[in-house]
């Protein structure tokens, strides 16, 4: 454990955040509001394009439980959410007192499986209970198969809420991934491909769903002198500080897209000729993917040995990898729900590994790496 951390997905600062976030300090713009947060918005609206409107919010699931409400899931409704994910994604719909009905992904991007969807909405249907919202995610950077899983979203009428929290700069047939939902989100965690410590934003086309959102997520205050609320409020604007960290990220995201995408190239380049690995990639060439994380999985019939072996050879050396989502249908949280699909996402779950994707490892970073592949591999 002489060698320091290599983190599988760590902040990388550009060099300017420091003069955004002191200028705040210096006009005394410390708050939920100010001239970053409106930057930073103007800043992710042009790198998105498709007349995007955004609002910064504290988090990506802030953004989530939002776009929920402004999509009008109230308690009792059902909304349909990819298994194969991070509880972010789901746990919101909990928030509203809604069931989650849980769908399989399929093999080539390992997103929602637009059969089993299908197969969800048809009975649910069946049973009295159309579902009122589908949350498709764009997984690890992947996007997903927009135009199948619309044509089916909009054979029976029911809005996408889009979770784009990992897929920042992938792009679907040259459209960005955030722009395809009825409401899609964003995060900016400490681990995304740019942060803001910790923040989200949701993205809409729509300017009066973006100021209905500003509304709700800075407390629901009326128009009015004093206190007024006639709208349940959330706590939920990002700070102008973390806006101005955000700003000085947008100026290096161009540049972190491509060194994760090298770092997925790297990885590529390393299994192609290792029998029983698979590298997740793009299909073809419509798809172009950040690459936030780079994920392998692992065959252990022909390797004789498993993705957590791996795990433990690679944290032997102090460098971080960690299995694929558990899916939530397997999730004690969850598991009572309904789920729809095969065994896609559990395959994954059991043979898969996300491996260190940082925009900020270095030729001696692949090189520990590289040491490591090379004693498990040829054993």
């Amino acid at each position: 454990m002489n060698n320091s951390k290599i983190w599988l997905s760590s902040p990388h600062m550009g060099g300017n955040e420091q003069q955004f976030v002191n200028e705040a300090f210096e006009t005394n713009w410390v708050a939920p509001l100010g001239p970053n947060v409106t930057g930073f918005e103007t800043d992710l609206e042009a790198f998105l394009g498709s007349d995007s409107q955004i609002a910064a919010l504290s988090s990506g699931t802030a953004a989530i439980h939002l776009g929920l409400i402004l999509l009008d899931v109230q308690a009792g409704d059902e909304v349909i959410c990819q298994s194969f994910t991070f509880s972010a994604s789901a746990n919101p719909i909990l928030y509203q007192g809604a069931t989650p009905i849980f769908v399989d992904s399929e093999e080539e991007t390992w997103n929602m499986c637009p059969i089993a969807l299908e197969e969800a909405i048809i009975d649910r249907i069946e049973k009295g209970k159309k579902p009122k919202v589908i949350i498709a995610v764009h997984l690890y950077g992947m996007p997903f198969k927009v135009k199948e899983i619309r044509a089916v979203a909009d054979k029976y009428q029911i809005p996408i809420l889009e979770d784009s929290a990992e897929a920042l700069g992938s792009t679907y047939h040259g459209q960005k991934c955030g722009t395809f939902g009825d409401i899609g989100i964003l995060s900016f965690n400490g681990n995304k491909i740019i942060t803001t410590s910790g923040g989200g934003a949701l993205v809409t086309n729509s300017k009066e769903i973006k100021e209905k959102t500003v509304f709700l997520a800075t407390q629901a205050r009326d128009n009015a002198p004093h206190y007024q609320h006639s709208h349940i409020g959330y706590n939920y604007r990002l700070s102008n500080i973390s806006a101005g960290i955000g700003r000085g990220q947008m100026q290096v995201l161009e540049k972190h897209i491509g060194l994760r995408r090298s770092m997925h190239q790297f990885y590529y380049d390393y299994f192609e000729t290792i029998e029983g690995v698979t590298v997740l990639k793009e299909s073809n060439e419509n798809i172009y993917s950040n690459h936030w994380l780079s994920c392998i999985v692992l065959d252990a019939n022909i390797l004789g040995k498993t993705a957590e072996d791996l795990r433990l050879a690679l944290e032997d050396e102090n460098v971080e990898s960690r299995p694929l989502w558990k899916p939530m249908h397997l999730q004690p949280i969850f598991e009572k729900y309904p789920y729809f699909g095969k065994s896609v996402s559990e395959k994954l779950f059991a043979n898969g590994l996300c491996l260190p994707s940082g925009s900020n490892l270095g030729n001696f970073d692949r090189q520990r790496i590289t040491a490591v592949f090379n004693r498990f591999f040829s054993k």
